[in-house]
């Protein structure tokens, strides 16, 4: 992936999972790699393994966001590259019995840091005619689940941004895309078994792929191949999609 080489990507929920992942496949395909998470000492870790930048913040806040994009381009000159990662699955609950405040609060993270991150990421891109735009999304943004009235609000929502972005920086020189990863073997499926709420509480570890598969994909849309993909929603389901990636 030599086109990824000497660009910087910043990585929001890049703490663990998904995001850790990423961190560490971009590294090893030469980018300048900056970690954004709320745990300051997991990233600064994983920081110090890969030679990358890390960020303490919240994706929910603005100013946090902000910052992080800030300090992208400080320390590296400008910011090619943006993975909305970053999401919750708690609080499980049904609409009857959910608090008003776990609710929002996944809607904040899962849908407002999505904004907050293409809202901070977008004008340095448009400056230069150039950039990428990620985000995680879920079969759940198209599917309604038993307790995940958040989640799937939230997926649905942060799906649609997508698509808006698109439809208003395409002719800006600005890939946006979404990414549905399926079920991954992440801390967020252990939270979603201890649940027992819902048939995806039932899947067993061995069902969900390893985390440095939307990893690879992730690298893989960041390529020439992201050319034909803006405004869609890639699905590392699709068996096409797993083999031009090179996963089995």
């Amino acid at each position: 992936m030599t086109e990824i080489n000497g660009q910087t990507v910043l990585i929001t929920g890049a703490s663990r999972g998904i995001g850790a992942a990423a961190a560490r496949e971009f590294a090893a395909a030469g980018a300048n790699v900056v970690l954004m998470a709320r745990s300051a000492g997991a990233i600064e870790d994983i920081a110090a393994e890969i030679g990358g930048l890390a960020v303490t913040g919240d994706v929910a806040t603005y100013g946090d966001m902000d910052h992080a994009v800030a300090a992208a381009v400080d320390r590296f000159g400008g910011l090619d590259i943006l993975i909305n990662n970053a999401g919750v699955i708690e609080p499980v609950a049904s609409v009857l019995d959910a608090d008003p405040d776990g609710w929002a609060t996944a809607i904040d993270i899962n849908l407002k840091g999505v904004f907050n991150g293409i809202r901070a990421a977008l004008p340095g891109m448009v400056a230069t005619g150039a950039g990428t735009i990620i985000t995680i999304s879920s079969g759940a943004a198209h599917s309604p689940l038993e307790g995940w009235s958040h989640y799937c609000s939230s997926k649905a929502g942060a799906a649609m941004l997508t698509r808006c972005t698109d439809l208003e920086c395409r002719d800006k020189g600005i890939r946006v895309m979404g990414l549905s990863p399926g079920t991954v073997a992440t801390q967020m499926q252990r939270e979603i078994k201890a649940s027992g709420v819902n048939p995806v509480s039932n899947l067993n570890w061995e069902d969900h792929v390893p985390p440095e598969w939307p990893a690879k994909c992730l690298l893989w849309m960041c390529g020439p191949a992201g050319d034909g993909l803006r405004g869609q929603e890639v699905s590392l389901r699709d068996e096409d999609v797993r083999k031009q990636v090179g996963l089995t």
